[in-house]
């Protein structure tokens, strides 16, 4: 069993009405109790997935209620106890449509993943590192009332990547991070200086490390730089080899170690379905041997698990506790 501290042999989870109760080196309290035996396994606390697109041929932007569930079924099946929808830059009306059925289906009693709020990918980001997001709905801040399409269910998690070297970005960092948002830098060619100002707006994470932003130079360190040099800032990762070669996964666990990193899967409707061509955001999308890309040739999202990212760094030479605090935390 894998816990903060460590890892140990035997011991017990107890679970009433649905939920962990308690969690036990020993299995003394548990001898009345129906047992479900994992002798010989090893026992992970559940995936925390806060940037996934869909899986399973359902996108979260045009998702009905049942593509939903479908979805948290299949995160379940793959370690996922829970999760964020992620938006791409769409309209207002899409973004509305989107919140509409997640709240839905948050209210739902179903087995899977459970939905923790929602991510918004865009739409305040900087169109020379667009990657695979569509540009015509890119915007810059002047006002809070620029803040009104990005809705979000009650009483939930939210979570936003911005660049903040969009017009009125610093400012964008603070009204956000005062009205309760989690705000992470990405698809961003922002300076190092104005990173620090970014932080100290309330920027304190950073998406998809390495990818669609500007790269690392010895007389530019911008993001890639800012990001490996302060040990107060977190990182998500894309661990499937495509996105970061390995070896580049293995510098990062030098680097910021697993307290630094954490992993997402930034997975497509594809992720479960195999190679091929889909229809995701208006385009289509191949599937090669693990590898998406647009018609522009862009890599347009993964096809991997938390699943799959975690026995990539366990096969770097992650320890069990490490790739928990990678992926649970």
């Amino acid at each position: 069993m894998v816990v903060p501290d460590g890892v140990f042999d035997g011991g017990s989870v107890q679970i009433q009405s649905g939920r962990i109760t308690s969690v036990q080196k020993t299995t003394e309290n548990a001898r009345n109790a129906e047992a479900l035996d994992l002798s010989g396994l090893t026992l992970f606390p559940g995936f925390i997935d806060v940037h996934i697109h869909g899986a399973v041929g359902v996108d979260v932007m045009d998702a009905d209620v049942e593509g939903l569930v479908e979805i948290a079924k299949f995160l379940g099946r793959n370690g996922v106890t829970s999760w964020l929808p992620t938006f791409v830059p769409a309209s207002d009306g899409e973004y509305a449509h989107a919140i509409s059925v997640i709240s839905r289906a948050q209210e739902m009693k179903t087995s899977g993943a459970r939905i923790l709020g929602v991510h918004y990918e865009g739409p305040f980001v900087n169109t020379a590192q667009c990657g695979a997001l569509h540009q015509e709905y890119f915007k810059t801040y002047s006002s809070p009332d620029d803040l009104n399409s990005l809705v979000v269910p009650p009483a939930s998690a939210k979570m936003i990547t911005l660049a903040p070297e969009v017009n009125g970005g610093i400012e964008l960092v603070s009204q956000l991070t005062k009205r309760g948002w989690v705000v992470s830098i990405g698809h961003t060619r922002a300076t190092f200086e104005l990173l620090n100002q970014a932080h100290s707006a309330g920027a304190k994470h950073m998406t998809h490390f390495m990818n669609a932003m500007a790269p690392l130079h010895h007389r530019s360190p911008g993001p890639i730089g800012w990001g490996m040099s302060r040990d107060d800032v977190t990182c998500d990762i894309i661990a499937d080899g495509v996105h970061l070669n390995p070896e580049i996964l293995k510098l990062l666990m030098k680097v910021k170690g697993s307290p630094g990193l954490s992993l997402i899967s930034d997975s497509i409707a594809a992720v479960g379905k195999g190679d091929g061509e889909y229809q995701i955001w208006g385009e289509t999308i191949a599937v090669r041997e693990g590898r998406t890309s647009n018609s522009a040739g862009s890599i347009a999202g993964s096809v991997i698990t938390m699943l799959d990212a975690v026995k990539m760094m366990r096969s770097l030479g992650a320890s069990d506790v490490e790739v928990a605090q990678m992926a649970s935390t």
